[in-house]
Order: C-alpha cells, then structure tokens, then sequence
C-alpha cells in the first residue's frame, strides 16, 4: 500500500504570519477525513490565522481515512493550556474518537463556554452531541450520523450545506469543506477576506 506523507510544515511557508490576529485549533486523530482536515488548515492559513493542528494522542504522525499521514504540530494536552478563537473538529472515522475523549470534551465545552467559535464537519457534530456542546442550537452534519442528530430533539437539525448558529458551525462533508473553512474566515476576519480567498483560490461557492 502507497501511503503519501504530508508534513503540516508544508502550510506553513505559505502562511508564517499571523496578521489576522486569530488562532485557530485543529484537532487531528487517526481516521480523519483528509479533504476537511487540510483545506480547513490550509484556508485558514491563507487567511493568516495563526492554526495549531493538535494530534489527539500527542505528536506522531497520524493516518488519516485515505492513508494520507499527517504529522501534528503540537499535542492536545499542550494544545489545553492554550486558548483560541475557534476549535475545528474535522470529521471522517475520527469522529467517534473524538466522541469518546474527555479531552476533547473538556476543551470544546471550555469553549462554548467563553463564548468562542466551535466548528464540525461531517461525522464530527456527533461529538458535539456526546459532550453537550451546542444543546438547542441549528446544526447540520453527514447524512448518515442525521438519526443520531436529531434523536432525543437536542438539536435543530438542517440539511443546509453549512449552518451558523451563533458560535456553532457546522457543514456536512468533504464537498463541503471550503465553504466550511470559508464560513470559519469569515466569522473570525471578515467577508472582505472571504471573498479575497475565493477570488484567489478561484472557490465558486
């Protein structure tokens, strides 16, 4: 099996600066769809805010659904003393591990609480729901974890492609990942930025 390699250090000649003043938190753990986990980090780079990738089990290098590895920055334990202006949880077979941590937990709670931006996409708002975050709130998610969602009516749940609800974002797949990462720049920088990003990217969405 051909796996293909990625250090996240690649993102980082193409964003070393941190103009915007925002700082994001990407949590990585095996399993996690490549496509919303590197265009996440990659948008959000572009528009220069400041991404720590934080592997869930601490700084080796972790396989992701295709066999893309990835090689965290820092770890989520080192990554908790820290605050940030949106937690991202990338979806794919991670997501019940992220369901599962109490780490993960701790931080996206702590997160909600302070009234900071929390985002999930795919499979991922399941961990939202596992750890009482967003209770009450519109969200959106892959349409097979959809029963799991909207059972016991925690939620308003949406078909929409990507679904804000005050500091709750979430979107629903790999096809939907730049206007996930796009509504995240956009909360955080700006619409001015937004549309900066599509024209250079050449995003038609």
């Amino acid at each position: 099996m051909n796996i293909f390699r990625l250090s996240i250090g690649y993102f980082k000649r193409f964003s070393t600066c941190n103009m915007s003043g925002k700082s994001a938190l990407v949590i990585l753990a095996e399993g996690a769809e490549e496509m919303e986990f590197v265009i996440s980090v990659d948008v959000l780079r572009r528009a220069e805010i400041k991404v720590d990738v934080a592997g869930l089990d601490g700084i080796a290098p972790v396989k992701c659904s295709r066999d893309v590895v990835i090689t965290p920055d820092i770890s989520l334990d080192d990554a908790s003393s820290q605050s940030y202006d949106v937690v991202v949880l990338p979806g794919g077979k991670a997501s019940q591990t992220l369901a599962d941590s109490e780490k993960v937990g701790n931080i996206i709670r702590e997160q909600e609480k302070s009234g900071r931006l929390v985002a999930a996409i795919c499979a991922a708002p399941i961990a939202l729901k596992s750890h009482g975050v967003g209770t009450g709130k519109n969200l959106t998610s892959y349409p097979s974890v959809k029963e799991q969602m909207v059972s016991g009516d925690k939620y308003k749940y949406s078909e929409e492609r990507v679904v804000v609800d005050g500091n709750l974002l979430t979107s629903r797949g790999p096809g939907t990942a730049f206007e996930f990462a796009l509504a995240i720049v956009d909360k955080l920088v700006g619409k001015d930025a937004v549309d900066n990003l599509k024209k250079a990217m050449l995003v038609n969405c």
